[in-house]
């Protein structure tokens, strides 16, 4: 069974950088794709990208595109969210999921990491 951990998130100001990191184990090899998405209180969960885990494509949204870069590392079994000239906006409690072969949405999921962006 594939396990998610997020780690990476924390309180910032407005205009600064944060990576979030997300491993996966426990047949790892099984994942087509990986992506984040976030949730802050009283809206609902949203997608901000995602990344196929063999070609290497990537989609994100457009609020956070060209801010936001994910990238996976195959060695590790790990996916990253790498983002730019954060805004308080960004503030939500963001996701790493993966979805397996097969699959046609996002199943698995991780506990989440609080990202605060101050103004």
């Amino acid at each position: 069974q594939v396990q998610l951990v997020e780690s990476g998130g924390g309180l910032v100001q407005a205009g600064d950088s944060l990576r979030l990191s997300c491993v996966s184990s426990g047949r790892a090899f099984s994942i087509h794709q990986m992506g984040w998405f976030r949730q802050s209180p009283g809206k609902e969960r949203e997608f901000v990208a995602d990344i196929v885990w063999r070609g290497g494509g990537t989609s994100y949204s457009d609020s956070v595109k060209g801010r936001f870069t994910i990238s996976r590392d195959t060695t590790k079994d790990a996916v990253h969210l790498q983002m730019n000239s954060l805004k308080p906006e960004d503030t939500a409690k963001y996701y790493c999921a993966a979805k397996k072969t097969g699959s046609t949405s996002y199943h698995i999921w991780g506990q989440g990491t609080q990202v605060t962006v101050s103004s």
